[in-house]
């Protein structure tokens, strides 16, 4: 008989490495305030515990991500085009 209410949990091949450079890439583009209000700053004043507990949570599989935050940015072209209207 087969058990529908346990899962298996896989760990997904994240490294350390993976995780830096994601934080390196964020950094480097000055990376925006996220849904949970954490600027970079705040991120960076406990950077090593925070990028080993994402690292954690990520490579033992039990990392969700959080909604992203969603902000709208009109182009010149868009500008132009409601302008039109």
């Amino acid at each position: 008989m087969i058990n529908l209410f346990t899962t298996e949990s896989k760990p997904i091949p994240i490294t350390k490495k993976m995780v830096k450079e994601a934080y390196r890439k964020v950094n480097s583009n000055q990376g925006s305030v996220g849904v949970d209000e954490e600027n970079l700053r705040e991120f960076q004043e406990d950077l090593l515990s925070n990028l080993y507990k994402i690292w954690n949570r990520m490579s033992s599989g039990s990392y969700f991500a959080q909604p992203v935050k969603e902000e709208l940015c009109l182009t010149k072209t868009d500008e132009e085009f409601h302008k039109e209207e």
